[in-house]
């Protein structure tokens, strides 16, 4: 028997049992309210322009990480349903 979970409830899951994936989510969400900030803005400086590239970049390599601890959720969850 398979186990399939949908994404969004994988997700809220780790976020409720696992402190790694809970601190990445808090990371990549201040990252977020940074940039909508940024956003928010009519002109951005150059010292602006780049902190919203580095803030992208940083929000990006989170996801990835984020991205890989739901990937071994899921491969965990289906090998243990075998």
């Amino acid at each position: 028997m398979s186990v399939s979970i949908p994404e969004a409830e994988l997700q809220e899951q780790l976020l409720r049992e696992n402190a790694e994936y809970r601190r990445l989510a808090t990371e990549h969400r201040v990252y977020s309210d940074q940039l909508k900030d940024l956003m928010n803005k009519h002109f951005l400086s150059e010292e602006e322009q780049l902190q919203e590239k580095t803030l992208k970049k940083k929000k990006l390599m989170l996801k990835d990480q984020m991205y890989s601890i739901v990937q071994k959720a899921r491969k965990q969850m289906i090998e243990g349903s075998r």
